[in-house]
Order: C-alpha cells, then structure tokens, then sequence
C-alpha cells in the first residue's frame, strides 16, 4: 500500500473499537477455548505446521471464532480472504474464488477464505463453494453461531473439521478485562484506569462468557467517567452496572441455543424437577421467549408425559395457555412458574403417546375392516347388509361394561394403551383389569 494508504489503516486501526484493537495476533495471546486450541490440540499443530483444512468455528458470539480466523490469517503461508454472509453475494464469491485460481496458478499458494456468519448463506450460495473447497482451491473457515448441522450444507460439513467454542469462564474474562485496561499498547493503560475488585467480579460474572461484552462495557466506562482526585479513572461497580446493564443471555430465539433451553425445560418437568424447571422458563422469560410457545410445549407435555396419570395435567396447561394470551407479560410468567411446577410435581406416564405410536405403526402395516358388528346403522336397509347386527349397548348392561370385540379381526389380540402405575392410572388399571375378569363395570 502507499503512504497515504498506510496512514489511513494505521488511523482506522487506532480508532476501532477496544474490542477490535485487542484481538490477539497469534495462539499464545488466545484467552480461553484452551480444549481446541491447547498446545497438544489438533488445531493448534494444524494452525503452527500451517497444515489447516477446511473448519467450522461454532459458538456463542464473543467466544473468539473471528479471532481465530484472525490469528490464522497471521500465521499462514497461504492467501486470506474475509467476506461476511450478511453482505456478501455470489458475485463476491465468484471474484474470491477466481483470485485463488490464478494465485494457485501462478505461485502455487492456496487461499483461505474466511466466511464469517456462514449460516446467513442460502444453500445455493453454499452449494457454490462445495467443489472449489473439494479441489483444493480454497480452504474454507466458517464461523457461525447457529449448530452447523442445521444451518450448514451436509456436504460442506463432511469436507469440514467443526470446532465448538465454548463461553469464556468468569476468569478468562478477567485475564481479557486486565489487558484491556493496561495495555498500554493495543488497549486503555494510557487513560491510567483502575477497577475494584467487586466491578471486576461483577462484570465477569455479567458478561456471561462473551469477552467482547466485558470489552465494551470496560472502554465505555473508562470514556465516560471523570477522573478522581488521585488522578485515576476509577471503574467502580456501580460504573459497570451502568455500562453493562443487563447480563447477556445466551440463547436466540430461531437458533440452536433456543432449542437446547426448551429442551433442557421439558426433560426437567418430566424429570419431575420443579426447581431446574421453574430455572429454565426464567431464563427463557429473561430472553424475551415468546409466552404462547412455552405454553404450547407445556401443553404436549402434560399429555406426551403425565397423560391419564393426572389427568388434571392437560386441564391446568390448557387454562394456562389460555390465561397468558389474556393476561400478557409481566404476570404471565407467574401463570407459566405455576403450571411448569404442577407438570413437575406431577406423577409421570408416557402411556398416551407410547399407545398412539403404536396403533399408527399398526396401521402403517396392516390392512384392517371394522368388525361389522360396529358398522353404522343410522339408515334404512343397513339390516339387509349386516351392518350393526349384534352390537351390544354398553349401557344396557351392569356397569355399563359388556365384553365385545371392537378391534378389527386382523388385530384383535394386540394391546395399544397399557396404564402406567402412577396417579390415576392405577386406578384405570384396576377397573380395566377387574371388568377384563369378570365383565362386570360396576364399581361394586
């Protein structure tokens, strides 16, 4: 570049956002992630021998997956190449791959070509890159915060080395908020700021694993606040709550981390949990999950998961699910707390869909025909076709039970719906075993 060309970076590079400017340049300055790149890990040697293949960086953002890219592009002999998903079309890609054919051709070095939120790319815009990553042409590094097996084309994924980046622990983020704050060279020593001890434990804990979060709140707490007497600029608790507010809450309401909270939600009310339960439908509320989605799952679960054990299950999670459309936040989440923790305390029988299942799988392998006893006969003539002849009224008989066939002869012996032990079910149980033995329902 020229002179007027590098003056403009370096200026750019001064004023770019604390976050940017103290992104390591190589793998000894990475904080955290020390499981992918610890010195006897995988990419660490593939990152130093220079030997890296196609890989997908997966993790909450903050977590580090443009820095490794960055430090890679630091450390490799080949040609590096960033392009983002959310702004970039095949026009770019076709430019990109053209320039890596001709260095390839010309100087034989490859191109890695660095495609950041790789899951904003339709499967068109991914299906182009497939064979040019096959021949070598360019080594692909996507980075994404969405699960890679459902946001990335299979045949991308099988040509790729996934990494997941984890959130960084409360002391990663102080080792990056103590460099933030006196290094001198790539972040704020010269401003002379101090931290105590209980703003540093609270941001750390606060930023929920996303470095550029503590990073931000430091650089704007650093330039808002007056200096003190002693001529320091003092980061107290009460600066850092005001600067990050909010804890950052992993978990995106159309993304992996969305799916992972319901799920470990529903496995808590079946593992008959109240506690982790009631947890995870805040933590779903504090995100700003909408309500009628977590009414509608506690809904199938208190028929897929209680059933006919309390039967009372489906009542409360149907009135639920009608009371939050009328009553709207903030007094839906008590509405939510207490039909979460009835489905928990609630005795459990998975019955219901365990007898669905298999009459559909019954269905899917047998050709049946109603018994003709069963047949309607709601018209004139259905005596001259047989129909309805023999069928016995329940409620003409003692109990209002009488033992009659109703499943088709193809299927007469076979079993769907077996009461479970618990709760109410017992109950069902005993009278069906009782009626089964001496035809008989009355209760006596």
């Amino acid at each position: 570049m020229d002179l007027f060309e590098y003056a403009k970076h370096k200026t750019l590079e001064k004023e770019s956002p604390l976050a940017q400017r103290l992104r390591p340049t190589s793998l000894d300055e990475v904080v955290g992630q020390q499981h992918i790149v610890g010195k006897d890990r995988l990419l660490y040697r593939a990152i130093k021998a220079d030997k890296l293949t196609s890989v997908i960086f997966y993790g909450p953002p903050g977590t580090g997956k443009t820095t490794l890219a960055k430090v890679i592009a630091n450390t490799t002999s080949a040609e590096f190449t960033q392009i983002n998903a959310t702004a970039a079309g095949k026009k770019d890609m076709e430019e990109v791959v053209q320039a890596a054919k001709n260095t390839l051709g010309m100087y034989g070095r490859r191109t890695i070509l660095f495609i950041d939120e790789i899951h904003r790319f339709n499967k068109g815009q991914q299906d182009y890159l497939l064979p040019f990553v096959e021949d070598g042409t360019i080594i692909l590094i996507g980075a994404t915060t969405e699960n890679p097996y459902f946001e990335v084309n299979s045949a991308l994924l099988s040509r790729s080395v996934i990494f997941e980046l984890k959130p960084l622990s409360p002391e990663d983020i102080r080792i990056l908020i103590d460099r933030a704050l006196n290094d001198t060279e790539k972040g704020m020593g010269s401003y002379r700021a101090v931290i105590d001890d209980d703003a540093l434990s609270f941001l750390s804990d606060m930023a929920g694993g996303d470095a550029r979060a503590a990073i931000n709140a430091i650089e704007l707490g650093v330039l808002t606040t007056d200096r003190s007497d002693d001529g320091l600029i003092h980061i107290t608790q009460s600066v850092a709550s005001e600067c990050i507010q909010k804890r950052r809450i992993n978990y995106d309401k159309k993304g992996d981390n969305h799916y992972d909270i319901i799920s470990a939600f529903i496995k808590s009310m079946r593992g008959s949990d109240p506690d982790a339960a009631v947890y995870y439908l805040a933590k779903m509320l504090y995100a700003g999950e909408d309500v009628k989605f977590i009414a509608r799952r506690i809904m199938i679960l208190a028929s897929e998961d209680i059933g006919n054990a309390d039967p009372m299950a489906i009542c409360v999670a149907a009135a639920a699910a009608q009371e939050v459309e009328r009553v709207g936040m903030p007094e839906s989440q008590i509405i939510l707390a207490q039909a979460a923790s009835y489905m928990a305390c609630a005795p459990k029988s998975n019955s219901a869909v365990n007898a669905i299942s298999a009459a559909m799988e019954s269905v899917r392998r047998t050709q049946t025909s109603v018994p003709v006893h069963l047949q309607d006969a709601h018209y004139g003539g259905h005596d001259k076709l047989g129909h309805g002849i023999g069928y016995k009224y329940a409620h003409d008989y003692p109990g209002h039970y009488v033992e009659q066939q109703y499943l088709p002869d193809e299927i007469k012996d076979e079993k769907f719906y077996i009461p479970g032990e618990l709760g109410y079910e017992k109950t069902i149980s005993e009278y069906l075993e009782r009626i089964h033995k001496t035809g008989d329902g009355s209760l006596s």
